[in-house]
């Protein structure tokens, strides 16, 4: 895997430091309290970092990444409503946020920049890779799903148990895709992110026989 980075590989860095950087607050957040945590924190570094990488992945021309972060992004803000933050929040930067995703698909479209055919049958990419990347994406955004359907019912944003093996097992298909389509940032930061998904399921098992 080639070590030379280009402004893209740089910006997909900056999404996904900052991708790391909401669990490592979380983690560091539940080690301190002996028991797995969600702040506010997570999912604000949630939204700032998709935003970030939904235009790496724009960039390169990855339509599994874009697929990824459009299905994830409004349930970062669900949950920053469910934990009454969302309201405190500078208006003018809800109303970007909310917009951001729509403006970026106008501007490529007015532009013709945006071809799904393109995107579906990006010649770099293998049909069946490209099937995998959607695949890994899919499962990974699964878990948000999930979350924010336990969240739902109770009433108040919580990373179950289910989040984080859902995070896991999308983790290995990731890294599996990064590493055949020679992603440095895919594969860094699933690389690392994996340990992340590991103590968290520790502690909520630990949690979970201590209650009990």
């Amino acid at each position: 895997m080639s070590l030379d980075f280009t402004y893209i590989d740089l910006i997909g860095f900056a999404g996904q430091g900052l991708f790391f950087s909401r669990f490592l607050v979380q983690l560091l957040l539940s080690e301190k309290h002996k028991r797995v945590v969600t702040p506010s924190l997570f999912w604000k570094l949630s939204l700032l970092a998709s935003v970030i990488f939904f235009v790496y992945g724009y960039l390169r021309e990855d339509f599994s990444i874009m697929l990824g972060q459009s299905l994830t992004y409004f349930i970062y803000i669900r949950n920053l409503q469910l934990q009454k933050v969302w309201e405190k929040m500078f208006i003018g930067f809800r109303w970007f946020l909310l917009l951001f995703p729509v403006l970026i698909v106008i501007y490529a479209y007015n532009n013709n920049v945006m071809d799904l055919d393109k995107l579906l049958r990006n010649e770099n990419i293998p049909g069946w890779l490209l099937a995998l990347g959607i695949v890994a994406q899919l499962v990974f955004i699964f878990r948000f799903v999930y979350q924010w359907m336990i969240s739902e019912r109770i009433k108040k944003s919580h990373l179950p148990l289910g989040f984080w093996a859902i995070s896991l097992t999308g983790s290995i298909l990731i890294l599996s895709y990064a590493i055949i389509r020679v992603d440095k940032v895919l594969f860094l930061a699933h690389s690392i992110g994996m340990f992340v998904y590991m103590r968290n399921i520790y502690l909520l098992r630990k949690q979970k026989d201590e209650v009990a």
